[in-house]
């Protein structure tokens, strides 16, 4: 039996490049189970993430339990929470609010100003994200970083947001802005 105060959060680095292979075959599994659309990284980048300290993990007495990281758009404006991930052996723990409340907290150490944002169909994570002070956002309001857009090409559902001028897809835009929480955050 798994005990969920045993699961470990910590910033990935080299030490942790070992569970590259292990996070991503758990996300295109998961893209495939739950029949939505998500973009596909490279191992090289999701190597890249934790080797900059800019990725999460979960680990369970050093088995791969969960996994997000972020990425930095409009010269670091903007902030993507993104690639949150659970081992299905490790789910029904709370751990998806652990990771995700970790990678919020490590995105506000490193880019204090940055709005920071994420993209999903899930509702479970809408909800997450609206308890860490996210509000509904439209697509407009997030980057207008062409390079962020270019990744969602690797998405089964590319044609709905090329169709919709990159206004509207399947999936819920997410944003959370640091000026409307000053005075909370004081």
């Amino acid at each position: 039996m798994i005990n969920p105060e045993e699961i470990e959060i910590v910033v990935a680095s080299a030490e942790h490049v070992k569970y590259v292979d292990e996070v991503l075959d758990t996300i295109n599994r998961a893209a495939k189970v739950r029949g939505t659309g998500i973009a596909k990284r490279s191992p090289e980048y999701v190597k890249q993430k934790m080797i900059e300290g800019k990725a999460v993990l979960a680990l369970y007495h050093g088995e791969f339990a969960g996994f997000s990281y972020i990425e930095c758009w409009s010269n670091k404006r903007f902030v993507a929470n993104s690639g949150l991930i659970v081992n299905p052996d490790f789910r029904n723990l709370g751990l998806a609010k652990r990771i995700k409340r970790r990678i919020f907290d490590l995105s506000r150490e490193k880019f204090p100003e940055a709005k920071i944002f994420s993209l999903t169909t899930g509702e479970a994570v809408m909800k997450i994200n609206s308890e860490l002070g996210f509000r509904p956002a439209t697509f407009p309001m997030l980057t207008d970083d062409e390079a962020f857009w270019r990744g969602c090409e690797s998405c089964v559902n590319f044609d709905i947001l090329q169709r919709n001028g990159r206004r509207m897809c399947l999936c819920t835009g997410l944003l959370y802005d640091p000026a409307e929480h000053q005075e909370t955050e004081k």
